[in-house]
């Protein structure tokens, strides 16, 4: 006689009875303590996994986090730079549509060329940037402020302010009365080998301020003046620019502002927001974040393999009730997923218990501190931040490495059940 045909609602009911038995198997007294023990030690090796996935990531989000809240101090919104080329006209047609834009809260010119400092008897090259005025209001650079003050121009005077490597190089202080001298080549006439001098714009100014971000790239190399000194120490026009940079209004979807001036502006130009600005170095903490959950996932598989152990133990101990269930006409593939949804509970329990703890341990680190980094780093204590996506990656790869060490086991007892047919 042929076998009626599988219905839905035979498939599902065959689901559910197989995980009501699994569950009864995993909090029933057995036979020999041996499994419960076992089984535990199973569940908690998951756990002890999953705590360090958790944590780890944690810890991975807060130094990205971290970083990101001090480059978004320095860095604008959005950035907006030629695709080839160096500088371009800020009174083109494209670029003045774009300060009408409504998002655009700030508009700011920038200069960024390189150049050679000079401090009394000390020299090094920098990075000049010059800004236009609203720069304070398109950036926090009042909360990175090392020493003295953000100021361009005083009324008289131009002003400078160096980044906190920058200072320390050449020893400089806010308010020094020593001038800090620039030097440029010329770039509108030749060379001239008899007094080479000649050939550098120079221009002199003084130091009102130091900032620190705290990142290499910038504390060591940059220093801020006014973008109107900048054009004439690099002999540009008064509307070219190297670089436009935007603040945006609050509560704007950066997103979709970005699309916005990308098809406005064409390919000419790139717009990057704060992300691609600093695209190499994220990229950098995300493949280390990845290397580091590979590995922990490796470890975790390890642990993972104490479910073979607990799952043929129970085999061998409800050997009986495998066969009471085949008397009652329960087939191999209903077997199967007894013990795989047995597996998938363990490694189940393992990963909520994990997920639990190792929450409960980020919480305490981020209220209280738990672990220190010690003296001269940016932060005393590991900074955390546990993410959903996170936990529920954590999740699902716990239970997709229960399945694979139920796997064995279960396909072991099936072919064994098929030989002895």
């Amino acid at each position: 006689m042929a076998n009626p045909e599988i219905t839905k609602n035979d498939y599902f009911g065959g689901l559910s009875f197989s995980f009501r038995i699994a569950r009864r198997y995993l909090f029933s007294k057995k036979s020999h303590n041996a499994i419960n023990i076992i089984s535990g030690i199973s569940a908690g090796g998951v756990a002890v996994g999953t705590i360090a996935l958790v944590c780890v990531l944690s810890v991975f989000n807060g130094f990205e986090s971290l970083i990101s809240n001090m480059f978004s101090a320095f860095d604008p919104d959005l950035k907006i730079t030629l695709t080839h080329g160096k500088t371009f006209d800020v009174n083109s047609k494209e670029i003045s549509e774009l300060r009408k834009m409504k998002p655009v809260a700030v508009f700011t010119e920038v200069i960024e060329e390189n150049a050679l400092l000079r401090f009394r008897d000390k020299q090094m090259p920098a990075t000049i940037k010059g800004v236009s005025d609203d720069f304070e209001r398109m950036t926090r650079i009042d909360s990175i402020m090392y020493d003295g003050k953000f100021i361009l121009y005083d009324g008289a005077f131009q002003r400078a302010v160096a980044g906190v490597g920058v200072a320390g190089t050449l020893g400089l202080g806010a308010h020094f009365i020593d001038p800090l001298y620039i030097y440029a080549p010329r770039r509108t006439s030749k060379i001239n080998l008899l007094r080479p001098e000649n050939s550098f714009n120079q221009i002199g100014t003084f130091v009102s301020g130091i900032f620190s971000v705290k990142q290499l790239q910038y504390d060591d190399h940059y220093v801020l003046i006014s973008i109107s000194l900048a054009r004439d120490l690099f002999e540009y026009q008064k509307s070219t620019v190297s670089a436009v940079e935007l603040k945006l209004e609050k509560g704007a979807d950066q997103t979709n502002v970005q699309k916005q001036i990308k098809t406005l502006l064409g390919e000419k130009f790139q717009v990057k927001n704060r992300y691609e600005q600093q695209e190499s170095f994220f990229k950098i903490m995300k493949i280390e974040k990845w290397i580091t959950y590979l590995i922990l996932c490796f470890i975790l598989l390890i642990a993972s393999f104490n479910i073979i152990g607990s799952l043929s133990m129970l085999i061998i101990d409800k050997k009986a009730d495998i066969q009471t269930l085949r008397n009652l006409g329960a087939d191999n593939q209903l077997i199967k997923r007894i013990f795989l949804f047995e597996g998938w509970l363990i490694s189940g329990v393992g990963a909520m218990v994990g997920i639990g703890l190792g929450a409960l341990l980020c919480l305490l680190q981020q209220y209280f501190g738990l672990l220190r980094l010690g003296t001269g780093y940016v932060v005393d204590a590991y900074p955390v931040v546990t993410n959903v996506i996170d936990i529920l990656l954590v999740f699902g790869t716990v239970l997709i490495m229960g399945f694979l060490a139920a796997y064995y086991p279960v396909r072991y007892i099936r072919t064994k059940e098929n030989l002895n047919d």
